[in-house]
């Protein structure tokens, strides 16, 4: 499946209402975003669908990809377009025999080596970071960019650089051939998500962008 990874909002619905989070999904779909992760680590499986389900909605009407994350159970579950696997959830070669090859399947990797056997197993992109300490985990082991730029000389599928990442931090990304960029918090906790996303398409492309 084709998709544009140049500006990937990760969502965190933590400390939101059901209809505040949604609201501010449609408003950074509305700013550009190009796809869009949905990430749950505390929801029941049925909540997960759930929102998952209200999500996908929203999304099908900007005709931007919908990438479930870590649950290969609730992405099949509503459809979606893929499935984002960290170096702690299912193996992406399992990921890969479990979706079928016409979903998008990601894959998070902190050095060369792991983004070379997730590419092999079968990922379509790859999240590289974090760039700069961030507010979503509590532990952050970041990633220089000599080793992003390393990574994107490695594998001949899209990189994205995650982690900390802002419109006024990207200079630090020039001249790395990155796919795209994650934005989390940058885009979550805006007072208004879609000028955020404006802001980033603004500055975007770097290049390879």
């Amino acid at each position: 499946m084709d998709f544009d990874s140049s500006l990937y909002f990760i969502t965190d619905s933590t400390g939101y209402t059901r209809e505040e989070f949604l609201k501010r999904v449609k408003s950074a779909l509305e700013g550009g975003v190009t796809l869009i992760q949905l990430r749950e680590k505390n929801k029941s499986t049925r909540e997960y669908i759930e929102l998952a389900e209200a999500v996908h909605n929203i999304t099908h009407v900007y005709k931007v990809p919908l990438i479930i994350d870590d649950r290969v159970d609730v992405m099949l579950a509503v459809d979606a377009e893929g499935v984002h696997v960290g170096a702690e959830d299912m193996p992406v070669a399992m990921a890969r025999k479990l979706i079928g090859v016409d979903k998008i399947l990601g894959a998070t990797a902190k050095t060369v080596e792991a983004a070379r056997a997730a590419y092999e197993a079968g990922a379509d992109y790859l999240g590289v970071g974090a760039i700069f300490p961030t507010t979503t985990k509590v532990k952050t082991v970041l990633t220089s960019t000599d080793t992003l730029r390393e990574i994107t000389k490695a594998v001949p599928i899209p990189v994205n650089a995650i982690g900390g990442l802002n419109p006024d931090n990207l200079k630090v990304l020039e001249e790395i051939p990155i796919a795209g960029v994650c934005a989390v918090s940058a885009i979550m906790k805006a007072t208004s998500p879609k000028a955020v996303a404006e802001k980033f398409k603004e500055r975007l492309p770097l290049e390879g962008c």
